[in-house]
């Protein structure tokens, strides 16, 4: 049986644990087209960035 070899650190069992903490991306509804994405991201089915054209959009 595997058994540690040292005793873990509060703070190396903190880094470990830190990822327990992460939540989950936000998401905002587009106000174009109802479709929810990332705040501050390009809406990629529109092209479309705060109001202005920046990709071609998807067919």
């Amino acid at each position: 049986m595997a058994v540690p070899k040292r005793k873990t650190s509060p703070m190396k069992r903190g880094f470990r644990r830190s990822a327990d903490a992460l939540s989950a991306g936000s998401y905002v509804e587009d106000k174009d087209s109802g479709e929810l994405r990332r705040p501050h991201h390009v809406d990629l089915k529109t092209g479309m960035y705060r109001g202005r054209q920046v990709l071609a959009a998807k067919n």
